[in-house]
């Protein structure tokens, strides 16, 4: 054949790769509701900017069970693309060939995705549709070889963004991607996660269970905290992706990005209508949150919305910056931390001080729950990740007291004992060891004189009498707040990319907590 012969031969078995497995198994994927990983990668990439690398890829097993099978780039889809013209590294699994499981050949491509990720220092994103290894391959002696896997993705952690995207099923390996991931989305309904399926679970132990119960995407998105947002379907998703990665550096040296446009430093008087006057009703925080973002919902891109709702946690843009946020939520659990407010918490402040975001604290927290259930379920030990997350922060870090600021609560909101940069508060807030009605119940069980003890109390502990000792920075006008903040960045940001570029590899990888 000649060169012209043999170009077209390869660009016409090239064109029948990228139809992917049979078309009723494509047929079969949009009816699910889902889009194929070919549809989902031109959704994520900017136009025209996607290479594939090992589009070839076949499997060369010998096993009976895969004679005559077809296995089109081996049921995986790797390369390069662009999202918002900044490089990224993509491996999506194919679920219209073998379930999208994990084939040798396939996961030999992988690998080198990875490592160019981890060379080329771009983010890694997954995009998850896999029934998991590729039983008929790996079940074998050969399973002896694997695992290097989970090991790319900790070296990974903490030096680029990792996103893996729940657009299907999932299952062991490709669930535990998720797990060591830094952002997890998944696709309402459709995305599911479990070390093991229904049948393995039931052979094992017994348990009959479907999979939506055993780890569907509210299962993950309320109950675990494996997932970080629950998007209506695989559009959504993608959009959540990008919009994760323009808060992202593209790895832990580079700056991180920041809004075109500055928005106004004015705040309106809507303040005093969101805040009661009683420091005992509840309100909803993100609505402060909305506030400062100057009332643009848009500009703030909540985490994990839906599990451990005492705390809110996500990134904002504010007067021309981007920053993460940790507030208190007083419409849940009065913001008091549990478990899982600890755990989330932690693992957002790890996540921004090791991509170098700023974090702004709104504390109105009455400190940790209480009680024999939390102790037995650890609650000391999972407080601890938090104040250990809080103690090594290296980034800008700024403080406001927007009502009360109890015991340890006050420490991992960033108190002062944790050097935050800026510290100040709201007229009428308070920051103690406790409440002051706990502490009157402590010391008397009068109840005659309780009431004026509490009164006495809390003359003590309001957030002005801490400015005169020259505890907090400052006392300021709620109105003020987006000011004080964006002027006290202008100051830190650029002494902190200084000191950021020097950094040799990498600061710390973001556990999982």
């Amino acid at each position: 054949m000649s060169l012209l012969e043999e170009t077209e031969r390869l660009r016409k078995s090239k064109a029948d790769i990228k139809k992917m497995g049979e078309p009723e198994e494509i047929k079969k994927q949009h009816e699910r509701g889902k889009l194929t990983a070919r549809e989902r990668i031109a959704l994520l990439c900017d136009a025209d900017t996607f290479e594939e690398s090992g589009i070839l890829t076949h499997h060369t097993s010998t096993n009976p069970d895969m004679k005559n099978r077809k296995t089109p780039a081996d049921g995986v889809i790797c390369g390069f693309g662009k999202v918002g013209g900044r490089p990224i590294a993509i491996i999506a699994y194919d679920f219209t060939v073998m379930a999208g499981s994990m084939g040798i050949h396939g996961e030999a491509k992988v690998d080198r995705m990875r490592a160019w990720a981890i060379e080329r220092k771009v983010p890694m994103i997954w995009l998850l549709d896999s029934a998991g290894a590729r039983i008929q391959e790996v079940a074998g002696s050969q399973f002896a070889g694997s695992g290097a896997l989970f090991k790319d993705q900790v070296t990974m952690s903490g030096m680029v963004p990792q996103i893996a995207a729940v657009m299907g099923p999932t299952a062991a390996g490709t669930s535990y991607i998720a797990g060591l991931a830094d952002f997890v989305p998944i696709v309402k309904g459709i995305g599911t996660m479990a070390l093991a399926g229904p049948a393995l679970v039931q052979a094992a132990i017994g348990e009959k269970v479907d999979i939506e119960t055993l780890g569907g995407s509210k299962v993950h998105s309320e109950i675990s905290g494996v997932a970080h947002l629950e998007c209506d379907d695989d559009k959504s998703c993608i959009e959540a992706i990008k919009t994760y990665l323009s808060f992202m550096p593209t790895n832990f040296r580079d700056p991180i990005p920041q809004p075109a446009g500055k928005n106004s430093l004015e705040l309106s008087d809507e303040i005093f209508q969101i805040l009661p006057d009683s420091m005992r009703k509840a309100y909803d925080v993100k609505k402060v949150i909305h506030w400062l973002c100057g009332g643009d919902k848009k500009q703030f891109f909540e985490l994990q919305p839906n599990w451990a709702k005492s705390i809110v946690v996500g990134f904002a843009r504010l007067g021309g910056f981007s920053v993460g946020i940790v507030a208190n939520q007083p419409s849940f659990l009065g913001g008091a931390l549990d478990l899982n407010a600890a755990d989330k918490a932690a693992h957002f402040i790890n996540l921004c001080d090791a991509y170098g975001i700023p974090l702004l604290f709104l504390h109105d927290c009455p400190g940790f729950m209480v009680g024999s259930k939390m102790e037995h379920e650890g609650i000391i030990r999972h407080g601890a990740k938090m104040v250990y997350a809080v103690s090594r922060l290296t980034v800008p870090k700024i403080s406001v007291v927007l009502r009360k600021s109890y015991g340890a609560g006050y420490y991992v909101m960033c108190g002062k004992g944790y050097d935050p940069d800026l510290i100040v508060a709201w007229p009428g807030a308070e920051i103690s060891l406790m409440s002051p009605e706990g502490a009157v119940h402590i010391i008397s069980d009068d109840e005659t004189k309780q009431k004026e003890m509490v009164e006495r109390y809390r003359k003590l502990i309001g957030a002005e009498m801490s400015a005169q000792s020259a505890l907090i920075d400052d006392v300021i006008d709620p109105r003020e707040t987006l000011k004080v903040i964006v002027n006290t960045l202008k100051v830190l940001i650029p002494k902190h990319d200084f000191e950021r570029s020097q950094l040799a590899n990498k600061k710390h990888g973001v556990s999982p907590v």
